[in-house]
């Protein structure tokens, strides 16, 4: 719109996002000593005309538009009109303000998250620091990134735990708890606070650990595999879930698996250590079954143009979400009977029930035995575990076809 057309004053949001443009840098009123320049670029911004201590009229800019609105404009000219008003100079409590800005930016719980992430990143593999930074912001940054962290109460943390706690993610929840505390362990230490509002939290939360193993009984087994073999929202979904009964991995292996890691001449899928949360180790060996194998040549047409087996459904070059798996059990109504991570120990249940050697067992869970013997036994025992793992397989087969009359024990 011309300036000419202009109604009213304060200038309006329409008549500020449409006045053209002339040959000449034009200034409009706005009001008080305000106004909204408007370049031969199209360019526009905020001046506010003052009267100096020595009572001569100048400029001082408040920003360009959009980046600074009209009312936060009219709100800086009205602090600046006062500090003039007292004989201060507007250009000195200008630069005052900002500074502050600055310093209150630095006081967000995200600077200071970001500078414990940075202190501790010397520690960590390239993995656990990609994991540890995506949860908080994921998790955290959105809610309180911007809040000052000394401002931020014990029982607002509760409240967001809590949340994750209702969304079935409780050992996510208990690694961001984990995180948080520290950040402001950090601040405690280097005198920027006195107290942690994260001390004692962890006592009236559920413990992600334990609920996070939850698994359905031996009885309910059967019912379950047929219900993820029917499973029908997502192909890519069911495959996953398939895999996570069949291979005994974690689901957080499973989710960033990546097709390069798959040898299909071998039947072997090689889990690289860094992508295992240590930063020193060896990679995991999982051998594929044959009902594997077939599993992933019907995924490879879905997925295979894809760095990831389950990439992110609105960013392929990231893994789909952490909490796919559990969202998919609940979806299927095994909310809080069963979760990805408890497939390992259904897994575990049923071979030592079978008389599957204890060592053979352990290797393919990735476990480390304890104390001297887990640091002198490195072997992985991988013809014997692909043996055992196509006999789980073919046995769940069986179990899901209600073949399998298990007889008890003495």
């Amino acid at each position: 719109m011309k300036r000419s057309e202009i109604k009213r004053r304060p200038l309006a949001d329409t008549t500020l996002a449409g006045l053209e443009p002339e040959p000449a840098a034009y200034r409009e009123l706005d009001g008080a000593g305000l106004y909204f320049r408007v370049k031969p670029n199209g360019g526009k911004s905020w001046e506010l005309r003052y009267k100096k201590p020595d009572g001569k009229w100048s400029w001082l800019g408040l920003g360009g538009y959009p980046e600074v609105s009209g009312s936060l404009a009219r709100q800086k000219a009205a602090e600046l009109r006062a500090d003039a008003a007292e004989g201060k100079n507007p250009i000195a409590t200008k630069q005052a303000r900002k500074a502050a800005e600055i310093e209150a930016a630095n006081d967000t719980f995200e600077a200071m998250a970001r500078e414990w992430y940075a202190s501790r990143l010397s520690s960590w593999d390239a993995g656990t620091a990609k994991r540890v930074m995506g949860a908080l912001e994921r998790h955290v940054f959105p809610t309180f990134g911007k809040r000052q962290y000394t401002g931020i109460l014990s029982m607002e943390w509760m409240e967001l735990l809590r949340g994750m706690e209702q969304q079935g993610i409780l050992e996510q929840m208990s690694r961001v708890r984990a995180y948080c505390k520290d950040v402001y362990d950090l601040a405690r230490v280097t005198g920027r606070a006195v107290n942690n509002p994260l001390d004692g939290v962890h006592k009236f939360l559920a413990s992600g650990k334990a609920e996070n193993y939850a698994h359905v009984t031996a009885e309910e087994l059967p019912a379950l595999l047929r219900a993820i073999q029917s499973y029908p929202h997502a192909d890519d979904v069911r495959i996953g879930l398939r895999l996570l009964t069949l291979l005994a991995v974690r689901p957080s292996e499973l989710r960033e698996a990546q097709w390069s890691e798959f040898d299909f001449s071998k039947k072997l899928w090689t889990i690289p250590p860094e992508r295992k949360g240590r930063k020193k180790g060896r990679e995991h060996l999982v051998p594929l079954c044959r009902q594997a194998i077939e599993l992933l040549e019907e995924l490879r047409p879905i997925t295979g143009a894809y760095t990831f087996l389950f990439p992110g459904r609105s960013d392929r070059t990231k893994p789909r979400s952490d909490t796919v798996f559990l969202m998919a059990l609940r979806r299927l109504g095994y909310e809080g009977r069963q979760t990805g991570h408890g497939f390992r120990h259904i897994a575990s249940t049923i071979l030592n029930e079978h008389g599957f050697p204890a060592d053979h067992i352990e290797a393919q869970l990735s476990h480390k035995a304890a104390g001297v013997r887990g640091i002198y036994n490195k072997a992985q025992y991988l013809e014997q575990r692909t043996t055992m793992m196509q006999w789980y397989a073919d046995h769940l087969d069986k179990l899901a076809a209600g073949n399998v009359v298990e007889l008890k024990r003495a």
